[in-house]
């Protein structure tokens, strides 16, 4: 059922979701139905909020063996760019919070971050493996251009030549082309930019509060440029929406500088399913149906597939469509043909202690 909330007359601009669907984690729920019988009903702020967590960890293993890493790294939890499909909503209720608009207004920093990866790094038998920042939410996102915390996990990824991959979708991560450069002399880091549209007018509805795609080709063409290895995530492609944009993405991004890309099909797990229905039918109602069923069409009849190896690119007509198309474009912008791989052999602890509030 799609929720009256969000409507025309009070759509929430510059956010994706429009609505906080029920945490499955909480016993009890509340909801507005009659405003005259509420004497101290306060209506909650939309503005982002910052929660400083404690946690015991901060790089995590990574199980899941179809999504290319081995371990990750989020400095934040939760996400300001409000993207209507973002998988790790769901993992918002782990904190008590809901997948929808908590999930873009209620950013928990994790401040101890740094000291948290210091400590990783040091253990007995780490083999320096590659570390992913941004496993689960942006770690270039707006939050970042005040807390400066993967600045400082760069400085320390530079210090114990620990290698180093990111995915962004934020032009802030320009400021960093310093240490991005170090690390890319000494083949320790790669970095991946998502680009799932060209279409400005569908970025601004689904992306809502991210830099734009002529933005994110500058982040290739000018890491690309300063040496750094650049990736493009295609990712999601929505049925109906952007798959149709995959030629003129791939050779956008090659034009660019990019040498790898790779693509995932939309799938809207847990509470994302509510979400993205929702946001699709008040954004486009003239094909809502059309889209949902297509989507569909890719996970067997439903919107999510849980299966290892199905569940990023899909199944069915219009999946092999989308992995046609996208190979044979990819082999047309000469992409894919290197394969970097990152040097995990240089990694040491450095006998003098980082300042991490030098800068």
């Amino acid at each position: 059922m799609i929720p009256d909330e969000g409507t025309a007359e009070n759509y929430f601009k510059g956010r994706g979701a429009q609505f906080n669907p029920h945490n499955r984690f909480a016993k009890d729920d509340y909801v507005k139905e009659h405003s005259e019988g509420i004497d101290d009903w306060e209506e909650e702020d939309q503005k982002t909020s910052f929660i400083f967590g404690k946690s015991k960890s901060i790089v995590n293993k990574v199980d899941s063996p179809d999504v290319g890493m081995l371990y990750s790294l989020n400095p934040y939890q939760g996400c300001e760019h409000g993207c209507t499909y973002c998988y790790a909503r769901n993992a918002h209720e782990y904190w008590g919070f809901s997948a929808g608009l908590d999930f873009e207004r209620k950013i928990i920093v994790k401040t101890e971050a740094p000291e948290l990866f210091k400590k990783f790094l040091e253990r007995k038998g780490w083999d320096a493996s590659v570390i992913s920042l941004s496993g689960n939410t942006d770690c270039y996102q707006p939050a970042e251009r005040k807390f400066r915390i993967t600045r400082q996990l760069l400085e320390i990824a530079l210090a114990y030549k620990q290698p180093i991959g990111i995915i962004t979708k934020n032009a802030l991560i320009l400021r960093d082309i310093d240490i991005l450069t170090e690390l890319a002399k000494l083949n320790l880091c790669m970095v991946y930019v998502s680009i799932n549209s060209l279409n400005e007018q569908l970025r601004q509805k689904m992306e809502p509060r991210t830099t734009t795609a002529k933005q994110r080709l500058k982040i290739v063409a000018d890491l690309s440029k300063a040496g750094i290895p650049m990736g493009v995530m295609v990712a999601p492609l929505v049925p109906g929406l952007s798959d149709h944009e995959i030629p003129a993405i791939l050779k956008a991004i090659a034009s660019n500088g990019a040498i790898s890309a790779g693509y995932t099909v939309v799938r809207l797990n847990g509470a994302i399913g509510g979400i993205f229905e929702d946001w699709l039918h008040k954004n486009y109602p003239d094909r809502a149906d059309e889209v949902w069923h297509m989507i569909q069409s890719c996970h067997g009849g439903n919107v999510n597939d849980s299966r290892f190896g199905n569940r990023m690119k899909g199944d069915g007509n219009i999946s092999q469509i989308i992995n046609d198309t996208f190979k044979l474009h990819c082999r047309l912008n000469h992409l894919n043909e290197i394969k970097p791989k990152l040097d995990s052999s240089l990694f040491q602890v450095p006998k003098i202690q980082l300042n991490l509030f030098g800068n």
